[in-house]
């Protein structure tokens, strides 16, 4: 069996990791990226064949760089996975939460975790680039003192304590990550029900309402609109949306008459809907 290249954002034990796992069962030969910005470079360089990339949380909301990215590098979303997140805060075994002066993690996993943390005034919380490298260096450092908000797996992988389980504040928390890739061909029409698209629209009054009646007659379910101001030109916006549908003849229809209704259409992914 061929080992699959995959891209994370993180390294072995992060949320990106348990995605890659969990999405593409197999065994998987993995390139540890410390940035998005990294894992785009692992794709367009061919050293990986595909990469895992978080897009939206339910708490935290949209990942709106990683848009950008995906869009400025003409990488194509072929899947999507929803992962349960499970937030917990770990140190070296041993030590107890009054021990704990600081936690580093991501700023998105501190931000889910804000409520918690403010239990414990003299904790400092730090940013880091991953929920799962501050786990390692804990670990390889033997460090005191020092905590981790991270997921069960990299309590495991690097052997600390969990001191708090579930600290994230509301608790149906839930990433969207996507699968992304250099190119775009991946499943036959008849699997395919969900899609990502791009579009401009010209600044007159109804644009974006017309749009979105077109998107319903042709029986597409708007899942998901994340809008993005345009640099070049003030007060103007590009519009990132979620398609969801049951044939593929239908939403066809409706690209063909976007196509003509707006300015820069562009497909980022035609794929198979994931399960929230």
């Amino acid at each position: 069996m061929e080992i699959k290249k995959i891209a994370i954002q993180g390294i072995k034990g992060s949320f990106h990791h348990q995605v890659a796992e969990e999405y593409f069962q197999s065994e998987l030969s993995l390139d540890e990226c410390m940035s998005f910005e990294n894992l785009v470079t692992s794709l367009k360089d061919s050293k990986t064949d595909k990469g895992v990339m978080a897009l939206e949380n339910s708490i935290a909301g949209s990942i709106v760089p990683n848009y950008a990215l995906i869009d400025n590098n003409n990488l194509h979303i072929i899947g999507e996975h929803y992962l349960d997140i499970h937030m917990n805060l770990m140190a070296l075994k041993g030590q107890k939460i009054h021990d704990i002066k600081e936690v580093h993690s991501h700023p998105i996993a501190l931000l889910q975790c804000a409520v918690f943390f403010k239990q414990y005034p003299h904790i400092k919380l730090v940013e880091s680039g991953d929920t799962a490298e501050t786990a390692r260096r804990i670990h390889e450092e033997n460090l005191v003192g020092i905590g981790a908000v991270a997921s069960p797996t990299a309590a495991k992988l690097y052997d600390l304590d969990i001191l708090a389980a579930g600290i994230h504040t509301v608790k149906s928390n839930k990433t969207r990550f996507v699968i992304v890739k250099t190119q775009n061909k991946e499943l036959p029409k008849e699997e395919i029900n969900k899609a990502s698209v791009k579009f401009e629209l010209d600044d007159t009054a109804g644009s974006l309402a017309t749009v979105l009646n077109v998107m319903n007659n042709c029986k597409l379910n708007l899942t998901k609109i994340q809008s993005m101001p345009i640099i070049e030109t003030p007060f103007q916006y590009s519009f990132f949306v979620d398609v969801v549908f049951e044939k593929y003849k239908h939403y066809e229809k409706a690209k063909k008459i976007l196509e003509l209704m707006t300015t820069h259409f562009k497909v980022l992914g035609e794929y198979k809907k994931g399960i929230a």
